[in-house]
């Protein structure tokens, strides 16, 4: 269920309170991933995001990897279904900062304004997804919420349709994504035409069953 942006206050703790839940959060860890407390107050650790791109995403081409569609020495190619990617970050690193760290990671070069980064939480047995400002602190959540990622877990998305920046697309982007809506697009009319034609087939021979001649 997706859900409009919750706005939730960012409390502030102490130093010492900060402390404490690094040491109840490495406390529950199962994956090694903990969390470290430097002594500047800053702390670091470990987000796992879930890729949920429903549009080819460019790379460079040296870089790609599955279905995909060359430009030059540039590819629009799509991720692959659940692909997940594990970031080391700091407590002051923000949401804006995530998302380009994770598009450098894959070697992305999208511009990071065609993509927001979401949170999945469970509430009261049901599942709701918030889309999260640029400047809140995903690290600060998964101290909060703990290790468990099946209480929260992030998503990095594409802005909602309504929400493209389409200015932010160059023009060899927009050629490879017609190129592979031209490919799918004749893709299922091949499947389309296949399916029809053995419908045929097997009506004309049921006609042929019924009409010929005793």
């Amino acid at each position: 269920k997706d859900v409009q942006k919750e706005r939730e206050p960012h409390v502030y703790l102490s130093k010492e309170e900060v402390k404490e839940k690094i040491e109840s959060y490495n406390s529950s860890v199962t994956d090694k991933l903990k969390m470290t407390l430097n002594t500047n107050g800053i702390y670091t650790g470990f987000i796992k995001v879930q890729m949920e791109l429903c549009r080819p995403i460019t790379v460079q081409s040296s870089q790609s990897q599955g279905r995909c569609v060359h430009s030059n020495n540039e590819t629009a190619f799509y991720l692959p279904d659940g692909c997940v990617n594990t970031l080391h970050i700091s407590s002051t690193n923000t949401v804006r900062e995530v998302i380009e760290a994770l598009l450098k990671k894959f070697f992305v070069a999208d511009n990071p304004a065609k993509f927001a980064l979401y949170k999945r939480c469970h509430k009261e047995d049901q599942v709701y997804t918030c889309k999260l400002s640029d400047r809140e602190h995903p690290l600060y959540l998964r101290l909060v919420a703990g290790p468990r990622t099946e209480m929260l877990s992030f998503v990095l998305r594409e802005h909602e349709t309504g929400e493209v920046m389409w200015e932010a697309f160059s023009i060899p982007e927009l050629q490879n994504f017609l190129r592979i809506l031209d490919k799918e697009e004749n893709e299922q009319l091949q499947i389309l035409k296949k399916r029809y034609a053995a419908y045929r087939d097997k009506l004309e021979e049921a006609l042929g069953g019924v009409w010929k001649p005793g």
